[in-house]
C-alpha cells in the first residue's frame, strides 16, 4: 500500500491500490463545456445593460447601511428597506436577486471590516456614497426604459 496525492486534495493523502485517473486539461474542458454554455446562456439572459450601475448602487446601499448605523444615525432598517425595494423592482429571477444581495453584502461587509467606530473618515465616506448613489439613481432613471 502506498500513499498518493491528488490535485484536488494536495494536503490529504489517500490510500490507493489502483492507479489514479489522469484527466488532461483538454478532457476536463470538454467535460465542463456543456455546463459553461448553459451557465453562460442563463447569465446572458439575466444581464441588462445597466447592471453594473445597479450592482454599484446595491454595494453603496450596503456600505451606507453599515456606516450610518455605526455613526448613530438612528434610521433603523432604512437602507436595508431601500435595498429590499430595489430587489423587488429589479430582482426578476433568483440569479438577479442573488447578485443584488451579494453586492449589498459586499458593501456592508467591506466597511464592517474597516470601521469599528465612527470616525471623520467614515462620515466623509457616507457623504461621498450618498452623492454617488444620488447620481447613479438619476442616471438610471434617465437612461433606463
Amino acid at each position: 500500500m502506498t500513499f498518493r496525492f491528488t490535485l484536488a486534495r494536495v494536503a490529504m493523502p489517500r490510500l490507493c491500490t489502483e492507479k489514479p485517473r489522469v484527466f488532461t486539461s483538454a478532457r476536463r474542458l470538454a467535460l465542463a463545456m456543456p455546463f459553461v454554455f448553459a451557465a453562460g446562456t442563463a447569465f446572458a439572459q439575466e444581464t441588462k445593460p445597466y447592471d453594473d450601475k445597479l450592482m454599484r448602487l446595491s454595494e453603496i446601499l450596503g456600505a451606507v447601511h453599515y456606516l450610518r448605523e455605526l455613526c448613530g444615525a438612528d434610521e433603523g432598517q432604512l437602507w436595508r428597506d431601500r435595498m429590499r425595494e430595489l430587489i423587488e423592482a429589479e430582482g426578476t429571477t433568483a440569479l438577479r436577486r442573488a447578485r443584488l444581495t451579494r453586492s449589498f453584502n459586499k458593501g456592508y461587509q467591506g466597511y464592517s471590516r474597516t470601521y469599528r467606530t465612527c470616525t471623520p473618515s467614515a462620515e466623509t465616506a457616507v457623504k461621498r456614497f450618498l452623492t454617488e448613489a444620488s447620481q447613479l439613481t438619476e442616471n438610471l432613471m434617465k437612461n433606463v426604459p
